[in-house]
């Protein structure tokens, strides 16, 4: 691949746009100083910009133009524009050379919607096509708080989603089994409150800031009852003090365990309560999008102790990446048909009614074979088993 300061400017903003839109990692860039783009993604971003959406794909009251303000999201702009808000990066990719970083608007900005030919096009008003728009950006990875302070409006509303982005971890097997744990508490106490001290033993190997979790609980894939991975019940996170020392007592040699303050708690800590430590931040430039393959798959738990989910609640489903999930993935949620009778019939006919679709799903955790995604918009709760597709 040709190094990024020798592409077309155009050709540059394009492949940052893409990279940091489906999360290239900011290691990535650093150590290579390329940004990888699949060829598909670029074909798209590049046809959609030169020919625009066809009209049937706005929604019936488009608006001629909307003002960006505190609180809007791209995924609510859209739902104003187009009958179909997961396609987004195609409204905002209809002028590349305009909206340099299609996840980067800003209040105050008036987005005009533009039809020609039987094609529509997004502009900022006030500047003519091909101009320099105000609030341009410099185009490279940013980390998550960057994003929420550099003043654009988010993808999605992220305090949904926020604090699950540690929370919500799936592991493989056995990772936690000799992971540092907490082996005693501050005066003896049951039970260890934010701000509170609690000792831990094990190989921090150099890190300060870790998670709490307590028992792990296996995640069975609801059709095959495999258990695709193992959800750790989050407790809360804590950070290192003093490290692990050693002693003597009565002349033989004893252990002077880790000092840690907690930091904060979901429930309360207490002994056996294992430390992972807390990952690099993520890119968090999430793009709404419809998987680029079919996907078919079911709801495998409610995150926490719920037992259906309604909006804005999270749930994990048996699709990872293995599966061709990503994050950022849009999917549909399905509401089983019921059994039912034929009446009108003299052989009272068995019947099993379609499968209705009723809802909106948004992954934004990726693992191994399972994710975690956001329930955006459902008519009816929804529960383990229930089954998703591609929008």
């Amino acid at each position: 691949m040709t190094h990024p300061t020798s592409l077309p400017r155009r050709r540059l903003l394009l492949q940052a746009t893409t990279a940091l839109a489906t999360g290239a990692s900011a290691a990535a860039w650093a150590q290579t100083g390329r940004l990888p783009v699949l060829p598909e993604w670029r074909d798209t971003a590049q046809r959609v910009a030169s020919a625009g959406v066809p009209l049937s794909e706005l929604a019936p009251n488009a608006p001629d133009s909307h003002t960006v303000k505190p609180g809007d999201t791209l995924w609510g702009i859209s739902t104003l524009f187009l009958t179909s808000p997961w396609r987004w990066p195609e409204l905002w990719g209809m002028n590349l050379e305009q909206i340099r970083n299609p996840h980067l608007i800003y209040p105050g900005q008036v987005l005009v919607l533009e039809k020609v030919n039987g094609m529509a096009r997004l502009r900022m008003a006030g500047a003519p096509t091909g101009s320099e728009p105000t609030n341009t950006v410099k185009l490279s990875p940013r980390v998550r708080s960057e994003l929420l302070d550099n003043g654009a409006i988010a993808a999605i509303p992220l305090n949904l989603i926020g604090p699950f982005l540690n929370e919500a971890v799936v592991f493989n097997g056995n990772e936690l089994d000799n992971a540092p744990r907490v082996v005693a508490t501050q005066e003896g106490r049951v039970m260890v409150s934010r701000g509170e001290t609690a000792y831990v033993r094990g190989d921090l190997k150099g890190a300060r800031d870790f998670r709490l979790f307590r028992e792990l609980t296996p995640l069975a894939d609801p059709v095959t009852k495999e258990v695709l991975g193992f959800e750790g019940r989050y407790v809360g996170t804590a950070e290192a003090v003093r490290p692990q020392g050693s002693t003597t007592i009565d002349g033989k040699p004893a252990l002077v365990p880790a000092t840690f303050r907690v930091t904060s708690t979901r429930i309360e800590a207490s002994v056996g309560d294992r430390l992972s430590p807390v990952p690099q931040q993520e890119l968090v430039a999430y793009v709404p999008r419809s998987p680029a393959n079919p996907v078919d798959g079911r709801i495998v738990s409610v995150y926490g102790d719920g037992v259906r989910a309604g909006q804005n609640q999270i749930v994990s489903i048996n699709r990872g990446q293995r599966d061709g999930l990503e994050r950022g993935h849009i999917l549909a949620v399905w509401r089983a048909g019921r059994d039912a009778i034929d009446r009108t019939s003299a052989d009272k006919a068995p019947m099993r009614l379609p499968d209705e679709r009723h809802g909106l799903m948004f992954v934004f955790r990726v693992f191994d074979r399972v994710s975690y995604a956001l329930v955006l918009s459902v008519q009816d709760p929804v529960r383990a088993g229930d089954r998703f597709t591609q929008p």
